[in-house]
């Protein structure tokens, strides 16, 4: 096996001589590293959407919402109470939540408010952490404040410390539209999270979201957080039949990040099991490659095969030999392709943040997007799935070139010369 090997690093050097072989074989080589490199790259950016989805996007928004279908629940602190006995839910936060309108001067944006508790906030979600210039922890009950997106702001043309109008739709017995009630607050602090979450947002403390629609104690619903964000929903109709059970399911409707939220992951799941096929085709295409490369190394070296069957070199040891030129070829295609590839991966936010400051634009739009930058991330896992597939494919095209090879015949060639 050995002599093998050593024979078939011969024969590659002595190709280098035949400039149109030598061309060839590079293409080959080169075409099995950016296809490597390539998938490497899109994998990448699949794990570090998946890596944000998780960290920037299900921080952030509660894993269920139960909210009444009256519009808002009375009787909340009973609901919090029994779903605090199931071990699964690691949190439970009461929220208002209506639509209004605000106003900057001149513009005027259509934004969703969120009434929530700044201290139950800070221990329940990530939310504070995107909150920029550390601002929550100035973010405080009965003084006109309120926190707004970063896309709004922009649009608003708004910074912290500015001062703007909400306006909130009142509509009377006759549910006819009153002229809104108009409350000037100031902008606390602006929450950014690079994304299209971002951007039709506002926060104020639960209490003045009480009092501006004459609540009283009463909330729109709970948000609530569980152990395995992934089994949501399942979790979630376990705590309906808790509240079932305790007589306090009538009017309520339930719903998890997966319901609003899940096509995002199984988006990324889709475009990932379509990049492994994609995988197979392209690394196959460029190892096939290899065929071509090798039956020209077959046809260049027929003399050296006949002398060396003479000489009693089986059909075996000849078959070994091209099989392991193709191995090699593939895998110095691979390896080159495998650093290419985790290389630009490990800077593919970098080097994309430095193509849209040349071209002057966001690749990805922050209004479409749950993020506005392309994120990366290397897992060691399809570096070493994407090789050894490389790899298989090499010695499969191997095989063809190498058994042609084994049914020369030594006396007809030499006869030949």
């Amino acid at each position: 096996m050995n002599l093998a090997l050593m024979t078939a690093i011969k024969f590659r050097k002595g190709l280098r001589k035949s400039g149109m072989v030598s061309l060839i074989s590079v293409i080959s080589t080169l075409s099995i590293a950016i296809g490597l490199a390539a998938l490497i790259i899109g994998l990448s950016a699949m794990n570090g959407f998946e890596r944000e989805l998780k960290q920037r996007v299900l921080s952030v928004m509660p894993h269920g919402q139960i909210v009444s279908q009256m519009g808002y629940m009375a009787n909340w602190q009973a609901i919090e109470h029994v779903l605090e006995q199931d071990q699964h839910i690691t949190s439970i936060t009461p929220f208002v939540s209506f639509t209004g309108l605000l106003e900057n001067g001149s513009k005027l944006s259509a934004i969703e408010v969120q009434g929530i508790d700044p201290n139950k906030e800070a221990t329940s979600s990530m939310l504070p952490n995107y909150v920029l210039n550390q601002r929550w922890q100035h973010f405080n009950a009965n003084e006109q404040q309120i926190i707004i997106g970063a896309g709004l702001a922009q649009a608003l043309g708004v910074k912290e410390d500015s001062w703007v109008t909400l306006l909130i739709p009142v509509a009377n017995s006759d549910n006819q539209l009153k002229p809104p009630k108009r409350v000037r607050l100031q902008v606390i602090g602006i929450l950014d999270l690079q994304g299209s979450l971002s951007n039709n947002v506002a926060l104020i403390p639960l209490s003045d979201a009480q009092q501006l629609l004459a609540m009283g104690d009463s909330v729109t619903g709970l948000m609530v957080n569980v152990d395995n964000v992934f089994q949501a929903n399942k979790l979630l109709n376990q705590a309906a039949f808790q509240l079932y059970q305790n007589h306090l399911q009538e009017n309520l409707l339930y719903s998890s990040w997966e319901q609003n939220y899940g096509y995002m992951y199984n988006d990324i799941q889709m475009i990932r099991q379509i990049m492994y096929l994609a995988m197979i085709v392209v690394i196959g295409v460029a190892c096939f490659n290899i065929v071509s490369t090798l039956m020209i190394a077959v046809k260049d070296k027929q003399r050296d095969i006949a002398i060396l069957k003479t000489l009693g070199a089986t059909n075996r040891f000849i078959r070994h030999i091209f099989i392991w030129y193709g191995v090699v070829s593939g895998l110095i295609g691979s390896l080159i392709g495998v650093i290419l590839g985790v290389l630009i991966a490990w800077q593919l936010s970098t080097i994309m943040h430095f193509i849209e400051s040349l071209i002057g634009y966001k690749l990805l739009n922050s209004h479409i997007y749950f993020v506005d930058f392309l994120p990366s991330e290397v897992h060691l896992i399809d570096v070493v799935l994407v090789f050894i597939t490389a790899m298989l494919l090499s010695l499969i095209a191997s095989y063809y070139p190498a058994r042609r090879a084994c049914k020369l015949d030594p006396a007809r060639i030499l006869s030949s010369f």
